[in-house]
């Protein structure tokens, strides 16, 4: 047991993002094609956040050409090349799959207001 745990240590992620439910994220992805490897970016909201550890993962979801695309991508995950918080989103719920329903100015996520330090 003490392997697995220990194997699992070393492929964490040391500089996690700080993603919350609601943010407006851009996940910059390393996408290989053929011989070369490139980066793309995946861009929507944060719309749920579960696991822990290893295993922990967060979906994003963006509406592309009228339609819903979600993509689910492990937090630790060695394709993620980083995430970039474009905007905080003010939220009261820890998952946001009302989402799904909804289209247009009703799908959108207020933004948090942040306070200069």
């Amino acid at each position: 047991m003490d392997i697995i745990k220990a194997l699992e240590q070393e492929q964490l992620k040391s500089d996690l993002p700080s993603l919350d439910i609601g943010d407006y994220v851009k996940v910059h992805l390393k996408v290989k094609e053929g011989n070369r490897e490139r980066i793309q970016i995946f861009e929507g909201t944060v719309i749920s956040r579960k696991g822990h550890g290893l295993s922990e993962t967060f979906t994003v979801r963006r509406i592309s050409y009228g339609v819903g695309v979600e993509r689910i991508l492990p937090v630790h995950s060695p394709r993620i090349d980083h995430v970039e918080t474009v905007r905080k989103g003010k939220v009261r719920r820890a998952k946001l799959y009302y989402l799904r329903d909804r289209v247009g100015k009703s799908a959108k996520v207020k933004e948090k207001l942040v306070k200069p330090t």
